[in-house]
């Protein structure tokens, strides 16, 4: 697996697919551990489907990440991936920000 990814500092921005289903969130989470920083933030703005084994990728790389000091955090301005993250109440497991600048603001 192969993403784009951007650099801020100790954050790593990982754009997601335009399709993120269970072929690619079965790579996710063992590629986000292999990244060269701890602290992630998962940008969901251009990924137009959004299915449970992407849902459990994203909870697999929090787990992974946390037992290395790290974090997932997500940027989701997508109304319809902002409500799925809700109803599965993922939001309340990972934090959700409106645009990856504030996701990686809140790193410091």
């Amino acid at each position: 697996m192969n993403l784009p990814t951007e650099i801020f500092g100790d954050v790593i921005v990982v754009h997601t697919p335009d399709e993120f289903g269970p072929d690619q969130g079965e790579q996710f989470a063992p590629y986000v551990a292999r990244l060269e920083r701890r602290n992630v933030v998962v940008d969901l703005d251009n990924t137009e489907m959004l299915d449970s084994g992407a849902l459990t990728a994203l909870l697999d790389a929090q787990d992974a990440l946390r037992g290395e000091a790290g974090q997932v955090k997500i940027a989701a301005s997508n109304s319809v991936n902002r409500k799925i993250l809700e109803i599965t109440r993922l939001d309340q497991r990972l934090e959700v920000f409106d645009s990856v600048v504030d996701a990686v603001k809140s790193f410091r």
